[in-house]
């Protein structure tokens, strides 16, 4: 028992030195320092809202839609650097892996962690844009941390499966950097779902079942606008006065099932459990291969 107590200590230990090495790593030498990790996510917040909501008129017409968009930006950014830098973890902490012994998922681990406080200093700039433009916050706010949780959860699931793939297959940090974009774009962040709702709402259903859109969605509509903000328990054709879409075919009737509104959370629980059997199975080989 003292053995187990032992372990545990030494691997939180470990945990919060490379949580604190790879935060303060990611920013060393620039001038702004951490100020990048609230920085950055405004900058993508301002090019997009220029350019797709200013120019192209990707809008709803909802007072709380900028904001929607910044906490969505925020919130891909998360998704987007977990699972980047989660790839190329394991490889770029080789030669500590040889060194030291430790569990080896306390590394892919602690950069999503890292990726976490990022995330949370966002998400304060987000709290306070929204005080200030119209954002309706109500009890609900308490169900934002459980989401978030969720997509923590699929990040490092993705990021445990994409990490030992890399470890033996260098070309799928390229293939990886694909994917994402199709992800952001197949995602109502940078567009509203009533965009494609009203001409598409079979489509406009499926998307809100993609387990990274849902997590987004559920955040966006406890946090800031329960109103105007879909989620996956919403149904398309009645959003609030929102949007107005035709009804769904009657071959297409079943997309209704409360039942199909779970699979996102059930993707989820499934791609974190392939993530640590895999990365389980061959995490041992890692230090003979690197």
């Amino acid at each position: 028992m003292k053995h187990l107590q032992e372990k545990y200590h030494y691997a939180v230990v470990v945990f919060k030195e490379l949580v604190k090495t790879d935060f303060q790593l990611r920013y060393q030498g620039s001038f702004l320092g951490m100020v990048w990790s609230v920085l950055k996510p405004l900058m993508l917040f301002g090019v997009m809202y220029v350019i797709f909501v200013r120019f192209l008129k990707f809008t709803d017409g909802t007072p709380t839609f900028a904001i929607s968009l910044l906490c969505g930006t925020c919130l891909w950014s998360f998704f987007t650097e977990s699972t980047t830098m989660g790839l190329s973890s394991i490889v770029n902490r080789g030669d500590l892996l040889r060194k030291v012994h430790f569990p080896n998922y306390i590394v892919v681990a602690a950069t999503n962690t890292g990726a976490l406080i990022s995330l949370g200093l966002g998400l304060i700039v987000v709290i306070l844009f929204g005080a200030f433009s119209g954002a309706h916050f109500t009890w609900r706010v308490l169900l934002v941390p459980f989401s978030i949780i969720q997509l923590y959860c699929l990040a490092l699931g993705v990021s445990l499966v994409l990490a030992t793939l890399y470890v033996y297959f260098r070309d799928i940090a390229q293939i990886w950097e694909v994917l994402l974009q199709a992800l952001f774009y197949s995602i109502p962040i940078i567009y509203p779902l009533s965009m494609v709702a009203r001409s598409y709402p079979i489509v406009a259903k499926l998307m809100m079942l993609n387990p990274i859109a849902q997590p987004i969605m559920d955040i966006r509509h406890n946090l800031l606008s329960p109103e105007y903000v879909p989620t996956v328990w919403t149904n398309t054709a009645d959003l609030g006065g929102a949007i107005d879409t035709p009804d769904v075919p009657a071959e297409w009737q079943w997309l209704n099932s409360p039942c199909l509104n779970i699979l996102p959370y059930l993707f989820t629980v499934l791609v974190l459990w392939l993530g640590i059997h895999l990365f389980r199975k061959y995490s041992q080989k890692f230090a003979e291969v690197l």
